[in-house]
């Protein structure tokens, strides 16, 4: 079994700064592009940002240059530094990965269960 653990979210004020972390555990024999996603009431879930095995990153445009996803690929986990946080991107956020299981034929996509970001005053 694979799973991804979040954590970090909670209350800001605008302007703030949180760090999400989501470390993978289990059966893994890799882990080949991770990602974050967000997800706000009443709206789709929507790319945040992504990060391939070699560090190339990828960015929704509302968060370029102020949001920074890495990974460290000793513990499997990967990070989002969010900074100069606006309301709008209050959001549940989910990371997910693509993980190759040991004994499997191939990878496929695991999410975690989500953890919390407000952004208010």
């Amino acid at each position: 079994q694979v799973q991804l653990v979040e954590s970090g979210g909670g209350l800001v004020q605008p302007g703030g700064s949180l760090r999400l972390s989501c470390a993978a555990s289990g059966n893994i024999f890799r882990l080949n592009d991770m990602g974050w996603h967000r997800q706000a009431p009443g709206k789709q879930r929507e790319l945040v940002a992504t990060v391939t095995r070699d560090a190339s990153t990828r960015y929704a445009d509302s968060v370029k240059g102020r949001f920074t996803i890495s990974r460290d690929n000793a513990k499997n986990t990967v990070y989002l530094q969010m900074n100069n946080l606006k309301p709008e991107d209050t959001a549940v956020y989910y990371c997910n990965a693509d993980v190759w299981k040991l004994g499997s034929f191939g990878p496929r996509g695991y999410w975690g269960q989500g953890t919390q970001v407000t952004v208010s005053s």
